[in-house]
């Protein structure tokens, strides 16, 4: 039995895997291909329609632009072989909560959960619903110049709501409607792609632009790392088939070669649909446009234009489906270590759905869909993923020197998490040093505040006596109980 357990309760809730005492566990359904789905689904979402315009307005022309999405990609891939390993060796749902927990312990673990499940997770859902709202939204006022606030929030949050009762239903259908999505996502980059070499063909292309590429790229540090958040926003969701470990089928075998197929595919994608950009749009175009794809779309695609919102707003839905079925295994993975109250590591007896995790990150997204801002997010969803993202990279090189003789089916060079921890620090470290911003601070703020949480909740138990009878009673309300960890 835990000994420290929020809001566990000794009759029937503080149960534990491996203590004799039965439980449910959640179903092994993803396979390869839609494992490979899910990764290329997550990282395929608004970025690739909305971060353009941040990498070329950071770096300040079209050559460095591209060199930032080239390196961008090659970093996603360093980071999600050196995830893989991990994944290998800690095979457990949570990502990077689960590797951080078991090598650095309790404290590191929970703040990476504290992140990542008030703000990191639900922060994605939010950014990436106000994205799909703007594309649905577009169509209907297209003489204005901007969208009612109003009805855009709405669209986001009726989304939510949405994908949060799909996954609470059924994780197959969540698995289907990703795939489905994933295959929209492609299909709309794909006609950018085509469409810009159509134009290409026809010599209607702006070709000038890649005549002076490199003219007036920035050299500040500062810069270049904004531009990189940017970028890397598009990438965003590379490691999240590690927040699902414990539902792969094969998953030594298949996390591997999920994104050894995803990551390339996507990077590909990914510099071709802005060399379209480029040659149909004018930079002046692209730093106007906050619906990128739709400005493309009236130029290239003439009266069969409607089919970029549609697709984008597909694609979209599709990468925030994926974001809520991984950040829900987050806050799950850390409720199941007593890191979350207990409800939160609870499975529905029925459809054996983690439905009070999903409903929490649901209220969570809600919540910050009322005052948010798609580029603040952005800025401040990567500044936090890459304080983690070097911090799980940092385990990886600590069990190589800690356990050395440690049976590992897969083993990346040293060189690469080497490279991805410079990285990491670079992205975390340049944007403080060149241009500093009151948000950071309250970042920082936001993790202390997490140590105090940790020592009055999880280390020194001070919560209120009434919890352990709502675990309860919610428990009988939502129809679900413990579960048993199945590695």
């Amino acid at each position: 039995m835990r000994s420290k357990e929020w809001g566990g309760n000794e009759r029937v809730l503080a149960q534990e895997p491996g203590d004799g005492t039965p439980g449910l566990t959640m179903r092994r359904e993803i396979g390869l291909w839609s494992a490979v789905s899910f990764s290329a689904g997550c990282m395929i979402g608004s970025g690739i329609f909305m971060s353009p315009q941040g990498v070329l307005v950071h770096m300040g022309s079209p050559g460095g632009s591209l060199v930032v999405w080239a390196v961008c990609g090659l970093l996603t891939m360093l980071g999600a072989l050196c995830f893989a390993e991990m994944g290998a060796v800690i095979p457990e749902s949570g990502g990077e909560y689960a590797y951080i927990l078991r090598t650095f312990g309790s404290l590191p673990g929970f703040l990476v959960a504290y992140t990542y499940v008030l703000v990191g997770r639900p922060a994605a859902i939010a950014a990436g619903s106000l994205s799909f709202a703007e594309y649905t939204l577009a169509p209907f006022y297209s003489g204005c110049t901007s969208l009612p606030q109003v009805a855009v929030k709405s669209a986001a949050a009726s989304c939510i709501l949405m994908l949060m009762l799909v996954n609470m239903w059924s994780s197959r259908l969540a698995t289907v409607l990703m795939n489905v999505c994933t295959a929209a996502k492609v299909f709309s980059l794909l006609v950018i792609v085509i469409g810009g070499a159509v134009v290409l063909g026809q010599g209607h292309a702006r070709t000038e632009v890649f005549l002076s590429a490199f003219q007036n790229t920035t050299l500040q540090a500062g810069s270049i790392g904004m531009a990189f958040y940017q970028g890397l926003w598009s990438f965003e969701g590379w490691g999240s088939i590690n927040f699902v470990t414990e539902e792969l089928k094969n998953p030594k075998r298949n996390l591997l070669w999920a994104v050894m197929i995803a990551i390339p595919m996507v990077t590909s994608l990914y510099l071709l649909v802005n060399i379209s950009y480029l040659l149909v749009l004018s930079p002046s175009e692209i730093l106007s446009s906050k619906a990128m794809a739709v400005v493309w779309g009236k130029q290239v695609l003439g009266s069969w234009a409607w089919l970029m919102p549609v697709a984008v707003a597909l694609s979209t839905f599709g990468s925030v489906n994926g974001t809520f079925f991984s950040g829900s295994r987050v806050c799950f993975a850390a409720a199941r270590e007593g890191h979350m109250p207990h409800l939160l590591s609870m499975l529905h007896v029925y459809h054996l759905t983690p439905a009070p995790a999903l409903m929490f990150t649901a209220v969570v997204a809600l919540i910050l869909i009322i005052p948010g801002e798609f580029s603040t997010i952005v800025n401040l969803l990567s500044f936090i993923s890459w304080i983690i993202y070097g911090t799980t990279i940092s385990c990886l090189l600590y069990l190589r020197i800690k356990t050395k003789n440690l049976s590992r089916t897969y083993k990346v060079p040293t060189a690469i998490p080497v490279i991805m921890l410079l990285a990491s620090l670079f992205l975390v470290l340049a944007p403080i040093i060149d241009h500093p911003q009151m948000e950071l601070l309250y970042i920082f703020l936001f993790l202390l505040s997490g140590i105090l949480v940790y020592f009055l909740l999880i280390y020194f138990q001070c919560q209120p006596k009434c919890l352990q009878d709502a675990t309860l009673h919610l428990q009988l309300l939502f129809e679900v109980a413990p579960t048993t960890k199945d590695c």
